[in-house]
């Protein structure tokens, strides 16, 4: 089983999302290959960088507004294990992490380096929009911080980037998580664990009976 997940870097739910999609994947029997393409929920260029709170109130009606979001979400990362800390975050693009990760993934720590981006934004206040706090997080899990910072600096890893987003369009992908499955099926939403394994074992059934006919 194939699983490809769209998914943004600052987005609560897809950090939500992964946790439960690996909790949903413990013994699950099978060979299944999990694959992060880049999103991005806002493609605007953050100059400056500023407290994600901040930046959220502005987009979504006033800080009130914004305080009831970030408090339901944060109780539900809580729930699943994570520590979403809104005082800390911090706003930024996210296209150069994606590139980074994209970077990794050619060293087979796709995954560690999504963790680690996503855990440096909502718990440690990281600004991931700079290039040396970048390259500082791939140091950190084993790669080379010089070699990281100047593949930041050149145009590297833009058409990987370019390409998972063009490819999110025209597969009709305007939220994330998205959870696409050997390309014939798809979940979207940090679904709960529960109904997340049903999928997948739903899936894997539908899959064995087309191999049986």
């Amino acid at each position: 089983m194939n699983i490809e997940v769209w998914s943004d870097v600052v987005c609560p739910w897809c950090y939500i999302g992964k946790r439960r999609l690996e909790t949903a994947l413990e013994g699950f029997t099978g060979d299944v290959t999990v694959t992060f393409r880049a999103y991005q929920l806002d493609p605007s260029p953050v100059p400056q960088p500023v407290p994600t709170k901040q930046a959220l109130a502005e987009k979504f009606g006033g800080a009130q507004r914004a305080e009831q979001m970030f408090s339901h979400v944060t109780a539900i990362g809580a729930a699943d294990g994570l520590t979403l800390d809104f005082d800390r975050a911090i706003n930024a693009n996210t296209f150069d992490a994606h590139r980074l990760i994209a970077w990794a993934a050619g060293q087979d720590l796709q995954l560690m380096m999504t963790e680690t981006l996503q855990r440096a934004h909502f718990e440690q206040g990281v600004d991931i929009g700079n290039h040396a706090a970048l390259a500082r997080l791939a140091g950190s899990i084993g790669l080379d911080e010089e070699a990281a910072l100047a593949y930041l600096a050149s145009p590297a890893g833009t058409d990987a980037v370019n390409a998972d987003l063009l490819e999110a369009r025209e597969l009709g992908i305007t939220s994330v998580p998205t959870f696409v499955i050997d390309r014939k099926y798809a979940v979207q939403g940090a679904q709960e664990v529960a109904v997340l394994r049903q999928a997948l074992d739903e899936i894997a059934r539908r899959e064995a009976v087309d191999v049986a006919q």
